[in-house]
């Protein structure tokens, strides 16, 4: 509602500065006063307008309050300091719609003439060679909380999940059972218990053997080779292998709320051809050439610039092909082809430039109903009526150290003339999570002396150090269970069950957004769990409170229903009721708890969730501080006392649907 209030009020001044001035202004900022007495808006145009006129910014402001005439849900406009143009809103009317829900409408544009386009999300894009750990949750929460913010705002988005099927991830584990375990297909099926655990220690297994045994290394090669030439026993195993790892990962980010629309596996992009078209379109443009000497001999390369400050200089942890000499390799001089190529092809399918398409099948089916599709090379199944890709806008969540490699795909696009569709690809890059060192003694990680003296410890899934996405879960579930317990001993354990996993996702999923996508991660169980301060659990028991007034309420005084309440707000502005009665005190309030919208607007635009996050935790505070000082049950005012529950329920409504947003649910108790 806020948002599109400044909107009306932002376009009424244009057109008046145009019509009177014959001045089109470059933008309209809008700040907020820093008193309440001052205003709700406030905006510094008539300063740019004044170089325009050559006149004094005050004059120019005090010439346009007086000329501008009304406004929908302004009460006044004043002229501040020396040249604000200051906006008072009406406060029963704001307050009224505020209360009516128009705040649920999506989300607007703050640009009038944008046109909807349809988004292609990607993230998680966990290696399918073993169990999730912590890393992969923090891109999936921020990947699938931007997803909600965008279908917010209205916006068609489509979540894919990146399937690496052929990678050296998955060559190494193939390597893991071949060679070091001697297991054949059938024997790797029989494995009992969670595979991709399995597959953790295996791992990590292989990459010892690879240090101790150098020659050891053509065996990654050979299966790396017979992978992408599919139609093998070699083949067939990395087959079952990565979706049975696919599998374990659905489940795994289910558990915290996270679901995908389609999985592409790399592998039908080397079997469709996708890479070859891409490949022809390369060479055809000169966007690559073939290396005949030097250390590159062999190997198709794609010219770039220098290497980004950004890029690793050491193989990043679970993907060692990814630092910068890799990068600029698309083919490798044993035919073979790079992520970096690969993914060069997949981004020109995103944008529905190969005329060319996979087919589809249903892959694994949500307990909500919802269905993930993953790509297929051969037409031996019905898909259905489902169509992915031809995007307008191409979102790619991955850490930051592969900002470089990321640069090169898109590099790719506009050598290849795809200059709009390289603009818009957007690397939504983070970085790192790590765990305190408090953190590692609770999972049982033995840490050094040096170590336990660090703000953090980094996890590598080649070494086996870190901590699995379904412990770090299952932790958090045990511990929020014994809080769960220590507070309400008359709930069954099925109900306690309930309300632990709640609060458990709202814990790890706020830890994870709360900081800036640019910020490192030291995660910590104690602080993400704790019930005060900056935490997921925090802003819950904000709305479980408010929900603990109107049933406490209703208990007392059962005059005062939810009815009575819709009543009593139609009477606000009347003589019953009159404007002076909405304090600074409760406007102040209610002017924050309006801008959930334009938080999320923001949260869009930067491409930032933490925007959001950091709005709800202050809205919670204000709100707990306003709960500690008015006694709404015992108010004996019945006016003030249904006015309090009417501000109450706006904030409650707010912080529900922002944590929604949030991919966090609120429990009746906590």
């Amino acid at each position: 509602m806020l948002v599109s209030l400044i909107e009306e009020i932002k376009a009424k001044f244009i057109e008046h500065v145009e019509s009177r001035y014959h001045y089109s202004l470059s933008q309209l900022i809008v700040e907020q006063p820093p008193k309440v007495e001052l205003g709700d808006l406030a905006f510094p145009f008539c300063f740019e307008l004044a170089k325009y006129l050559k006149r004094p910014p005050r004059q120019v402001a005090t010439e346009i309050a007086s000329s501008v005439g009304e406004f929908p849900g302004v009460a006044k406009i004043q002229v501040a300091g020396p040249g604000y143009i200051n906006v008072f809103l009406k406060r029963r009317n704001f307050f009224k719609q505020l209360f009516q829900g128009s705040h649920q409408r999506p989300v607007r544009s703050t640009t009038p003439t944008q046109t909807k386009e349809k988004i292609i999300l990607e993230h998680t894009n966990i290696n399918p060679n073993k169990a999730a750990h912590i890393g992969h949750l923090r891109n999936a929460v921020l990947g699938d909380t931007f997803a909600r913010l965008l279908r917010f705002g209205g916006e068609s988005v489509e979540v894919q999940n990146y399937i690496d099927d052929t990678g050296v991830q998955v060559a190494d584990v193939v390597v893991g059972f071949k060679y070091l375990e001697k297991k054949n297909l059938p024997a790797v099926q029989a494995i009992p218990g969670k595979f991709d655990y399995y597959c953790w220690d295996l791992y990590a297994r292989v990459s010892s053997f690879y240090q101790q045994n150098p020659d050891s290394q053509k065996f990654r090669a050979e299966t790396l080779k017979l992978i992408e030439e599919g139609n093998n026993e070699t083949a067939e195993l990395a087959h079952y292998i990565s979706h049975k790892i696919v599998q374990c990962h659905l489940d795994t980010m289910w558990r915290i709320g996270i679901q995908y629309d389609l999985l592409p596996k790399e592998s039908d992009i080397l079997h469709l051809r996708f890479w070859h078209y891409a490949f022809e379109l390369l060479k055809k443009t000169g966007a690559i050439h073939f290396e005949t000497s030097g250390k590159n001999q062999g190997c198709w390369i794609m010219r770039v610039g220098e290497r980004s400050s950004r890029a690793p200089k050491e193989p990043v942890a679970d993907r060692s092909e990814r630092d910068y000499e890799e990068g600029k390799i698309i083919v490798r001089s044993n035919g073979t082809v790079t992520y970096v190529g690969k993914d060069i092809a997949y981004q020109l399918w995103k944008f529905g430039l190969l005329g060319m398409d996979f087919f589809y099948h249903p892959f694994y089916r949500y307990p909500n109903g919802h269905t993930a599709y993953m790509t297929h090379s051969t037409p031996d199944r019905q898909p259905g009526l489902v169509q992915f890709g031809h995007g307008q806008r191409v979102y790619n969540v991955i850490d930051s150290r592969q900002s470089y490699l990321q640069n090169i795909v898109i590099e790719g696009l506009r050598a290849l003339g795809f200059q709009e569709q390289a603009d818009k690809s957007t690397h939504f890059s983070y970085e790192m999570v790590a765990l305190s060192p408090r953190c590692c003694e609770e999972l049982g990680i033995q840490l050094s002396e040096e170590d336990k003296q660090r703000p953090y410890i980094e996890v590598s899934g080649r070494k086996g150090l870190g901590v699995k996405a379904d412990d770090l879960i299952d932790t958090l579930l045990e511990k929020s269970f014994q809080e769960v317990r220590s507070r309400h001993i008359d709930l069954d354990e099925t109900e306690m069950k309930r309300i632990a996993a709640t609060i458990a996702v709202s814990a790890l999923r706020y830890f994870l957004l709360k900081y800036t996508r640019n910020s490192v991660i030291a995660f910590d169980f104690k602080e993400a769990l704790s019930f005060e301060g900056e935490t997921g659990p925090y802003v819950q028991y904000a709305v479980v409170r408010a929900n603990n007034i109107f049933r406490k309420v209703q208990e007392e005084d059962p005059s005062c229903s939810p009815d009575s309440v819709q009543s009593f707000v139609q009477t606000l502005g009347t003589e019953a009721f009159p404007d002076e009665r909405i304090e600074d005190e409760f406007w102040k309030l209610i002017y924050l708890a309006s801008q959930l919208e334009s938080n999320v607007c923001l949260s869009i635009q930067t491409a930032e969730p933490a925007t959001l996050a950091k709005y709800l935790f202050g809205l919670a505070q204000a709100f707990n501080l306003f709960y500690h000082k008015h006694r709404i049950i015992s108010e004996v005012d019945p006016l003030k006392k249904r006015f309090l529950l009417a501000l109450t329920r706006i904030i409650r409504d707010q912080l529900e649907q922002g944590l929604n947003l949030l991919g966090i649910s609120v429990p009746a108790k906590m």
